[in-house]
């Protein structure tokens, strides 16, 4: 493979990776920490995301148990919980943050799965932009004869395969994900 398609499969591959990780941060009815991923704390100054100032553990099924390292960002990571869109309300005990996770109602599992075709189909956008822009290099090292005409020709059935190889990985895990949280 040219070294030109092999740049850009790359690229495809880590958008891919972008959405699973955006995948992974829907909540499927159990407590899962990487929906405290995208969640970021002032600590002393810098944005810096709940993770890496606080221990988080899942005691049940259903809770989360945030507790942080210093004991005085505690109330900026209750607030910041407060503010995001994970429409859970924190409890504070003084020491730690707990999360109840509540089960999940029909409706918002059609909202979830809404999301992640939302999430899927900006995945695949990306992913085509990624493809857009490899076709405009093809075309051009074609017109400054650093390429064939055949090669380019090539070279774009290459890149048309890989993109439609993503967009389809994507609809699969979109599909699997979308199965988990219809799950009852």
């Amino acid at each position: 493979m040219n070294e030109i398609l092999k740049e850009y499969d790359v690229k495809m591959q880590k958008t891919v990776e972008v959405v699973i990780s955006d995948f992974a941060a829907v909540r499927a009815g159990r407590a899962n920490a990487a929906v405290l991923d995208k969640i970021t704390v002032d600590y002393y100054g810098s944005a810096t995301p709940i993770n890496q100032v606080a221990a988080i553990s899942s005691p049940d099924p259903r809770s989360l148990l945030i507790k942080p390292w210093d004991g005085s960002i505690l109330k900026a990571i209750e607030k910041a919980i407060q503010t995001s869109d994970l429409g859970i309300n924190p409890q504070n005990d003084g020491t730690s943050i707990r999360l109840g996770f509540p089960q999940l109602t029909e409706e918002r599992r059609k909202e979830l799965t809404k999301q992640v075709k939302k999430y899927a189909e900006n995945g695949k956008v990306a992913i085509r932009n990624i493809r857009r822009d490899a076709m405009d290099k093809l075309k051009s090292k074609q017109k400054k004869s650093e390429i064939t005409e055949d090669d380019c020709k090539e070279y774009e059935k290459e890149l048309q395969d890989m993109t439609d190889k993503r967009c389809k990985e994507l609809d699969e895990l979109a599909s699997k994900k979308e199965k988990e949280l219809m799950a009852v």
